[in-house]
């Protein structure tokens, strides 16, 4: 490759700027020079209205994807769990890295673990995802929306005076953020959004260069899980309308795929899981999507709102 410098689009985020960063780091370590382009998403320009108010996909993609195919950036960094699953013509998911934790957590100064919420607790989130698998494990709690960076979040715990916020735990960790997660929420309730924990790095499919210095950064294991978990979201025609969650794991050339869908109130939910070798990753997650829709998750989907996950 030649000294080209690889320009990096990413949103003006401290997360996201970890996140380019880090991914610039790589590069630079494999010989390329590489400079940020920080570009502001509709997501970004709407960040005080909540999530379930605004709907639509891509809210915090679209702008970066098309800095990339006007060649004002050669390569966009998103939080995986952003990215629509509809292709974009003329853009490739060239790599995805190791992926970081996929689990959300609870972050309480006055308590030690979600189950000790008293009856009533005041409990913030902005994700329909997370409102849905809190109200069918407590019906009890009262629901605040919280939008804007951790940062601002974290700041929001404090002044409002609720009892705690749900996060995702990767996001905390890059920041340096963690002494306020009271507690890891198992995932057998609180299964994560698809691709949490993971980036997506997203280039022209006819820039050869770009897609090959990426390919060196592709995490397999990584790579195979959040194709299961796109994989079923795409089949399930999601989303970020629809409040479900998945989690692939993968131990050698194995992956087990489990996922959930719920209705918008948290009073029904349809859990499920499939497996199989690596290489089928996308066929584990079309799979087990047709086994929730046929139990009962196509009337849930009918019942979608908007929002996000």
């Amino acid at each position: 490759m030649t000294n080209r410098v690889i320009r990096i689009g990413t949103r003006g985020s401290p997360l996201a700027l970890w996140q380019a960063n880090n991914v610039a780091e790589q590069l630079r370590a494999a010989g390329h020079p590489v400079s940020l382009v920080t570009i502001r998403t509709q997501g970004d320009l709407l960040a005080q209205q909540p999530l379930s108010k605004i709907g639509g996909e891509g809210l915090f993609t679209k702008a970066i994807q098309e800095a990339v195919l006007q060649e004002k950036a050669d390569l966009a960094v998103h939080s995986l769990k952003d990215l629509p699953t509809t292709e974009v013509p003329g853009l490739i998911l060239a790599a995805v890295p190791p992926r970081a934790s996929p689990f959300d957590v609870f972050v309480s100064w006055r308590h030690r673990r979600f189950d000790d919420l008293p009856i009533g607790a005041k409990l913030a989130t902005g994700s329909l995802r997370r409102r849905a698998m809190i109200r069918f494990r407590r019906p009890d709690l009262q629901l605040e929306d919280l939008r804007g960076n951790i940062e601002t979040r974290l700041r929001k715990l404090q002044e409002a005076g609720w009892d705690g916020i749900i996060l995702a735990e990767a996001a905390l960790r890059r920041l340096g953020y963690t002494e306020g997660i009271a507690e890891l929420l198992d995932s057998e309730w609180m299964l994560p959004a698809v691709g949490q924990g993971a980036l997506g790095l997203e280039c022209r499919a006819n820039d050869d260069e770009i897609v090959q210095a990426l390919a060196k950064l592709n995490h397999t294991p990584s790579w195979a899980a959040v194709s299961a978990e796109r994989s079923f979201l795409a089949a399930m025609g999601g989303g970020c309308s629809v409040p479900l969650g998945a989690l692939a794991v993968v131990n050698g050339d194995h992956l087990e795929l489990r996922a959930a869908i719920l209705d918008p109130e948290g009073k029904r939910r349809i859990d499920g899981r499939d497996a199989g070798s690596i290489t089928q990753a996308r066929d584990v997650g079309r799979r087990l999507a047709e086994t929730l829709r046929g139990r009962g998750g196509e009337e849930l989907l009918r019942a979608r709102p908007t929002g996000g996950i």
